[in-house]
């Protein structure tokens, strides 16, 4: 009987310390989005938010085990306005065989307020132990896609509308690492993108196909000239890229101009809760 209570008492030993060991992995899982939690809390907050970012006491760093590029994050003194940034000290370069860069991150996000998209989250350069880098505001509570459960995942017109606005820009961009990992849905449904480190290259190709388009998001993509990027996103792209990106511009119009003598612009073009 005396053995059998020890082995017991192991065996439950055994059980608490595992629990234990897996406490700081469950700790860092990534925050489920409560209904109606909206993540997007940088709108109307981008200059506070871009200065919180650059001077912000930094407490740790962790490693993320997410991602081919292995980004950092970096966890912020209490009482600020969010806890934490991905921290990306990627210099411009090929790796792999593919073209990577922080400012890439950088200049997406200025491009997105350029054209009012309001994807993604506000990114800034920084210097962290001796690095220039990305530092991008860690958004939260979000889901990635491929995370959500089927029946969880957002649909109707407004969702729908999302994915064309984020399908002409990546292919404005360039990105062609665009995945069900870097797409993440707060809990009102909106859609945020993250990871554009691929973004940028000077290659032509568009990434992917367009089938609808958002007429206003159009209209401001068609208005972009090399002056207004140059003053835009000029500090992180070189002209070579801003080429490119009008390049791209291009052929993203010859596409829609083939829809629409194929389908006729009414179901080509689309308005908000109107596709």
């Amino acid at each position: 009987m005396q053995v059998r209570a020890r082995q017991a008492s192991w065996r439950m030993l055994a059980v608490l310390l595992a629990g234990l060991a897996a406490w700081p992995v469950l700790a860092q899982q990534p925050d489920a989005p409560a209904a109606g939690a909206c993540a997007k809390i940088w709108l109307g907050r981008e200059a506070e938010l871009e200065v919180y970012l650059k001077t912000a006491k930094i407490d740790r760093i962790d490693e993320i085990p997410l991602g081919v590029t292995r980004p950092l994050r970096a966890f912020l003194a209490t009482g600020g306005p969010f806890g934490s940034m991905a921290w990306k000290p990627l210099r411009p370069g090929i790796y792999d065989g593919a073209w990577e860069s922080y400012k890439s991150e950088i200049a997406a996000y200025e491009l997105d307020k350029l054209l009012e998209l309001h994807m993604t989250p506000p990114t800034v350069e920084r210097q962290v132990n001796g690095n220039y880098g990305a530092a991008i505001m860690w958004i939260a509570p979000v889901t990635m896609w491929r995370d959500l459960k089927r029946e969880k995942r957002p649909t109707g017109n407004r969702w729908t509308f999302q994915i064309i606005r984020q399908r002409m820009f990546d292919d404005l961009i360039g990105n062609d690492d665009r995945n069900q990992g870097n797409l993440l849905i707060d809990g009102d449904g909106h859609l945020c993108l993250i990871d554009a480190s691929r973004a940028f290259s000077t290659g032509g190709n568009l990434p992917l196909k367009i089938e609808k388009v958002d007429a206003l998001q159009w209209g401001r993509i068609s208005a972009l000239t090399a002056e207004s990027l140059t003053a835009a996103v000029g500090t992180w792209l070189d002209q070579a890229q801003i080429r490119a990106l009008l390049d791209r511009r291009a052929r993203i119009k010859q596409e829609i101009d083939k829809l629409v003598v194929a389908n006729g612009a009414a179901k080509v073009f689309v308005a908000e809760g109107k596709q």
